[in-house]
């Protein structure tokens, strides 16, 4: 990285750390501290609940994902819009009206404080899992572009979200988010226009989407209604409804986005401007990855897109890599060719491309055969080798913010939420439950330092396997189904009593993990956020009658 691109997202970094810290600082009481005294307008819940999904895995994982397999992962989002539409018209006016600080003491007030606590316990269990993913991805770019130790990079980038998120609360976060959201846009497009920019001197760009079409990369929709599938319409609306409503309407790290506003119009206002845009920014990131696979097919691809990797058989093994790079060299420049009258040799060109995976797969086992610690996925590093080789130097800088500010959006709605839930569901209604203002925000404080602390310990301590976006949505769907399911019942079905669901969710979500070893392979993971929520919605309705019975 060069000078000014160091100086560039430095001070991007810089003035959205302190502008969250001091921004609403004075906190005087749990509702300024966790609510923001309830005066965020729809703009800023709208952007920020955008903020709090688009971490920096997003921005990672997501074009490799478009890269690998297309525009087919844009299926599970197909269900959010009508998601948003159910929580403004059901949750938000439930949860104003009840005028809680957190989802879960709404379940009190229904049932009782042993079904409060376990779903708050579901949630400090999930989030906090995931709050370390989400730092341990932003900590991949600092450590190939800085050439820093994963620890010192993984602390460093947890400190940077601790110290607003602690010292300005909930309204901090959500001010911040505001910022962040500008430089994620900013950073969106610059990327696509040197994308397009460099593809059209070989190709226009409907030239390229003829090219992604022989490589059946065009396939955001498929009717398909094998259950293997990974990503249909039917598990896009169905599966990701579900997992939508779920996160939306009961996840705290977004509930708190939108109880914070000043009125129930303001929070739907908010809502409804993610319903409209969330599918739109999704196919265009994944549209980046699409164009990225574009790309590599006209500008040599290294022979892995870790550069770590690479550097590890350079020395290791200097001759297998030139000799490597020699065979890639040439089957690439045949391809080009190829590509140039590609209506023609459409047969060739996937068959060399086949020719080069192979030489790249080799390349790859025989690094990890030799020793080489490949923890992370090639498909998170090809967004950022194109940052890094294309990108004029400033730009590189407002790119690398861009990430960071994803990851630090994300990371600070998480801990303000798992700091809200210790503090509300925890340890004022079991520990302390005296009102005492300046001591409760403390301890809130205290609690928001003590999970980011966690979530950094977590992010040292993870081994990813999987690509990352894609282990955020599986463990998401494994959990939220069954809390989803408790918050339907307690909505809408008023005579289910308290034992019925704490015990129908506690068995639904032992038979969600059983279900998911035993035919996780053979079925997406999406249907498990509807196998979720129809088993606790069952099984507490089957203990009820049992109970009627007696």
């Amino acid at each position: 990285m060069s000078t000014i691109d160091f100086y560039v997202f430095s001070s991007i970094l810089i003035f959205i750390t302190l502008y969250g810290a001091f921004k609403n600082y004075q906190n005087k009481d749990l509702k300024s501290y966790i609510l923001g005294n309830n005066s965020v307008k729809w703009s800023t819940i709208g952007l920020s609940v955008m903020a709090t999904q688009a971490s920096a895995i997003t921005f990672l994982s997501t074009p490799g994902q478009g890269y690998n397999e297309g525009m087919s992962f844009i299926q599970i989002y197909l269900g959010l819009p009508l998601a948003l539409i159910v929580v403004s018209a059901i949750f938000v006016p439930i949860y104003f009206k009840s005028k809680v600080f957190t989802a879960y003491q709404y379940l009190e007030d229904r049932f009782d404080f042993k079904v409060r606590a376990l779903t708050s316990f579901f949630f400090l269990l999930q989030r906090g899992l995931q709050c370390g993913i989400t730092i341990y991805a932003p900590s991949i770019i600092l450590t190939t572009i800085l050439g820093w130790e994963m620890t010192p990079t993984v602390i460093f980038v947890g400190l940077l979200v601790i110290f607003y998120t602690v010292i300005g609360g909930s309204k901090a976060v959500s001010y911040t988010h505001k910022y962040q959201m500008v430089v994620i846009f900013s950073g969106l497009l610059i990327v696509f226009y040197y994308l397009v920019s460099y593809i059209s001197q070989y190709l226009s760009l409907g030239e390229s989407f003829e090219l992604i079409k022989i490589f059946d990369k065009n396939n955001a929709i498929n009717f398909s209604f094998d259950i293997k599938e990974k990503y249909t319409i039917w598990s896009g609306l169905l599966g990701g409804f579900f997992l939508s409503l779920s996160y939306f309407g009961t996840d705290q790290s977004q509930v708190s986005r939108y109880i914070n506003a000043s009125n129930i119009e303001e929070s739907r206002i908010g809502l409804i401007f993610n319903a409209i845009l969330k599918i739109p920014l999704q196919f265009f990131i994944l549209l980046l990855g699409v164009l990225l696979f574009v790309f590599y097919n006209l500008y040599q691809p290294p022979l892995n897109f870790n550069k770590n990797l690479i550097t590890y058989q350079s020395i290791n093994n200097p001759n297998l890599l030139d000799d490597m790079n020699d065979k890639s060299n040439q089957i690439f420049s045949e391809k080009k060719i190829l590509i140039t009258d590609y209506k023609i040799n459409k047969e060739n060109i996937v068959e060399k491309n086949i020719e080069l995976e192979s030489i790249r797969k080799s390349f790859e086992k025989n690094a990890i055969d030799s020793g080489f610690n490949y923890e992370k996925p090639e498909s998170d590093f090809i967004f950022l080798h194109f940052i890094l080789n294309y990108l004029p130097q400033g730009l590189i800088g407002i790119i690398i913010a861009l990430i960071l500010s994803a990851a630090m959006s994300s990371t600070s709605a998480e801990i303000s939420a798992l700091s809200a839930i210790t503090t509300i569901d925890i340890y004022k209604r079991f520990v302390n439950k005296k009102d005492n203002p300046s001591n409760d925000v403390l301890m809130s404080k205290f609690f928001s330092l003590g999970w980011g602390i966690i979530a950094i310990l977590f992010s040292l301590f993870f081994a990813q396997k999987e690509n990352l976006i894609e282990s955020i949505n599986i463990v998401a769907s494994l959990l939220y189904g069954n809390v989803l399911g408790i918050f339907l019942i307690a909505f809408f079905v008023k005579f289910i009593k308290s034992n019925n669901i704490l015990f129908a969710s506690i068995l639904s979500q032992i038979l969600v993990f059983i279900l998911y070893f035993e035919i996780g392979n053979s079925i997406s993971y999406l249907w498990f956020n509807f196998i979720g929520t129809l088993l606790t919605c069952i099984l507490s309705y089957f203990l009820y009658l049992i109970d009627r019975l007696k």
